[in-house]
């Protein structure tokens, strides 16, 4: 894919650009905890975008998407949204650099990338980060990589109109070989977790089902767990937030709690917890008990948060009767997207083809699998 792009890039601008990779990312545990100031543990994966950049001298930003064949320019004067959907991810973090002071001259633009489509594998944060990078390196603006995820976020917000958490940017630009990320969405203090393993690996299967129900139940869910936080404040007022509660203080007072409104304090204070047990597990290499946990959250996450679907439900119970699944559940916001499953490797063609005669999508298509590999986070191409 390297040589495509840039071939490609030499092909528009004759010229030999800086080449970037900019990884796709997998959340392996730690699900709707971000925006309640808990843990998740996500990874960048070996699916990414590329890209070639380069500087010119005509004052234009020329940008051309090698996965849609469309080209997009704009005079550097004028970095408003647009109308071309992709092209805002790149304008948005031209946008924040520009209001923190920085003058970005012209330059030209080739990105692409196998990062599969729906699988929720975050490629807007991979774009984000991915010009980030780019650009921080070709004019050398001197960003750290916490200010690049910061810019990168804020772009999602502002251009695309998504609020979404830090947890995406930050896995794709802080990945590490063979390494999971164990994030505190509050402090951003992070760790490392050891995640290479010649037995298992994570394999993605989607639904082909779209998440049409996603972003009005995703800020219903915000709002439930603010209830959950007001009525514990009375009692607890050191409780900011649900990661500084216990299922002793939601026990103590659960008859004060509309019922929805406890279950959803009870998933996220036990999500929390599962993170944990997480990193403890794979520091021992214990790979069963982290499999434990994966089935646990979304069982979580169907009964009591209440975001998964018929589609993903099948899935996981399809992955659960397959010889060599240690786990698997839900991935992402819910209602749809794809399911992540922790399989051993020598098992993985008895898994494909037992979801390949058992599950059609919607449309009555085999689903799409996808096996991935704990990789590097964003990066120049030497």
């Amino acid at each position: 894919m390297t040589h495509r792009i840039a071939h490609k890039f030499k092909e528009l601008f004759r010229s030999d650009p800086v080449l970037v990779r900019s990884p796709g990312r997998i959340n392996i545990i730690g699900e709707h905890t971000d925006y309640n100031d808990g843990f998740v543990m996500p990874a960048a994966v070996d699916k990414a975008i590329y890209f070639a950049v380069k500087p010119n001298n005509n004052g234009l930003y020329r940008f051309h998407s090698f996965d849609y064949n469309e080209d997009y320019r704009t005079d550097k004067e004028r970095i408003d949204p647009c109308e071309v959907p992709w092209a805002n991810y790149l304008l948005g973090v031209v946008a924040q650099f520009a209001k923190d002071g920085k003058e970005i001259p012209g330059f030209d633009c080739v990105f692409g990338g196998d990062i599969p489509v729906g699988a929720g594998m975050s490629s807007s944060a991979a774009i984000e980060t991915g010009i980030a990078y780019a650009l921080n390196t070709v004019f050398d603006l001197g960003y750290d990589k916490l200010t690049m995820v910061k810019y990168a976020q804020k772009a999602e917000h502002e251009y695309a109109g998504v609020r979404c958490g830090i947890m995406d940017q930050f896995a794709v630009l802080f990945g590490k070989n063979h390494q999971a990320i164990k994030l505190d969405c509050r402090t951003l203090s992070y760790d490392y977790a050891p995640i290479k393993s010649d037995d298992y690996l994570f394999v993605l299967v989607n639904t082909g089902v779209k998440h049409s129900l996603a972003s009005s139940e995703y800020n219903n869910r915000r709002k439930e767990c603010h209830t959950g936080v007001q009525i514990l404040q009375q009692y607890y007022p050191e409780v900011e937030a649900l990661r500084d509660a216990t299922e002793d203080m939601l026990r103590e007072h659960q008859l004060e709690f509309p019922p929805v409104i406890f279950d959803r304090c009870q998933y996220v204070i036990q999500e929390n917890m599962r993170v944990l047990f997480a990193v403890e597990a794979l520091g021992k290499g214990n790979f069963e008990t982290l499999g434990e946990l994966m089935y646990k959250t979304h069982a979580g996450l169907r009964d009591l948060y209440e975001v998964s679907c018929d589609e993903l439900d099948v899935l996981v119970e399809i992955a659960r009767g397959v010889n060599g699944v240690l786990g698997a559940r839900m991935m992402g916001g819910g209602f749809g997207g794809c399911t992540i499953n922790l399989i051993a490797r020598n098992k993985r063609e008895e898994f494909k083809k037992s979801m390949l005669r058992k599950y059609k999508t919607p449309e009555g298509k085999p689903p799409d699998i996808v096996e991935v590999e704990v990789t590097s986070g964003t990066s120049l191409i030497e």
